[in-house]
């Protein structure tokens, strides 16, 4: 089926992308992008939960081929990956990234610069990796990319802990949101991530997100080009909840979303620390989530098999 040109591109009036970003700049004055809300000033380069301040830090950017398949295609989805986040999973198997913050700042220019190699490098599209606390800046490189000629979708692919407020500055923007529904109790969103609402925000989020998108739209190619996806990490001892959010997503998202049930969870960062998720998910764990998954109404699920840790 033919697909319109990305969001970005579609928007009217070109200025409106430099709107965007001038409104979203203005926020970073007294900070409240995320449900943090740490109201530190980065334009002068304060720094809250997030350690980043008035530029983005990149620790990588290239084509990626471990994504979804219907991101991936022949030639890879073009991943940048943002260094630090808003929600700092003690697990998190990117912990030299998001806790240490490994990368280097980046200008505008840069990060547009960026943009325009990953699509010059043939990727099917732009993923921005755990974007939620660099909104701003993101929405400033893009006009320059744009002017450049980028033209292949962005991918919002984020943990969920988003506010409504940011997601709707990036209304007609972006085209594929890609959030990771974790937990579905409050406790175990608390001992992992010292955040006891992130249950309730990723669901404002995805029913934001699915709002802006609808449910995802693969072409002829397998190739998608609009829509949710969701991901879900399972994890050991049902910590993760993986049934309730399945519930919650069929009956309140869309049971026609896509999902991504993934099993390749193992103790990385300080996940020692907390006794239940010192060892990786077992194969009959999450052969049970996809059971859970299907008995819940999710039929869309990513196809591709994990690979286990052998303990």
């Amino acid at each position: 089926m033919p697909f319109n040109p990305p969001a970005y591109v579609a928007l009217i009036n070109p200025q409106a992308l430099r709107d965007r970003a001038d409104k979203a700049a203005a926020a970073l004055t007294c900070c409240t992008l995320c449900p943090r809300r740490c109201k530190v000033d980065r334009t002068r380069d304060e720094r809250g939960y997030c350690q980043t301040g008035l530029r983005a830090v990149v620790a990588s950017y290239g084509p990626h081929f471990g994504e979804e398949a219907p991101l991936v295609g022949t030639h890879g989805s073009g991943t940048i990956f943002f260094s630090h986040c808003n929600l700092l999973c003690n697990f998190c198997q990117n912990y030299a990234i998001s806790h240490l913050g490994e990368g280097r700042e980046v200008s505008d220019r840069q990060l547009a610069d960026m943009m325009i190699a990953l699509q010059q490098d043939g990727c099917h599209n732009i993923n921005l990796v755990t974007p939620s606390h660099v909104i701003p800046q993101i929405l400033a490189a893009l006009p320059l990319a744009c002017d450049d000629g980028l033209r292949i979708p962005l991918v919002y692919n984020s943990s969920a802990y988003d506010t409504v407020a940011a997601l709707h500055l990036l209304t007609d923007i972006v085209d594929i949101y890609m959030p990771d529904f974790k937990f579905w109790h409050r406790d175990i969103a608390e001992q992992t991530c010292h955040a006891d609402d992130y249950p309730e925000v990723a669901k404002a989020a995805l029913a934001e997100m699915h709002r802006q998108v609808g449910d995802l739209m693969i072409d002829a190619a397998g190739l998608a080009h609009r829509g949710l996806l969701v991901r879900h990490l399972v994890m050991p001892n049902g910590m993760a909840g993986t049934r309730p959010i399945m519930r919650y997503i069929a009956a309140n998202i869309s049971p026609d979303t896509y999902v991504n049930i993934m099993g390749q969870y193992r103790p990385c960062g300080q996940a020692h620390t907390i006794a239940a998720l010192a060892r990786a998910t077992s194969a009959a764990e999450y052969a049970t989530a996809l059971k859970e998954a299907r008995e819940e109404g999710i039929t869309r699920l990513d196809e591709r098999r994990p690979v286990f840790v052998i303990g």
